[in-house]
């Protein structure tokens, strides 16, 4: 790479960044939270399974938010 193609790499790098991605700028607080249920999941999927059930329970409660956060998200954009 040369060094005058430097700045135009660096101009594509930071207008990448700061592009507005969609379902973000416009509902923060429902993609932090959308983020924060996944991640929880995950962690539960990571979890050993011998919880007495509870751990089972709180995986479908986590799908259950996850899909209620999208839902909220999509009810949003729609109206």
């Amino acid at each position: 790479m040369s060094l005058r193609t430097c700045p135009g790499i660096c101009a594509l790098a930071i207008g990448l960044c700061l592009a507005p991605t969609p379902g973000i700028a416009d509902q923060p607080a429902m993609h932090d939270a959308l983020v924060h249920l996944q991640a929880a999941r995950a962690a539960l999927e990571q979890a050993t399974p011998d919880k007495g059930g509870h751990r089972k329970r709180a995986l479908r409660q986590a799908n259950k938010a996850i899909d209620s956060v999208q839902a909220g998200i999509a009810h949003d954009r729609a109206n």
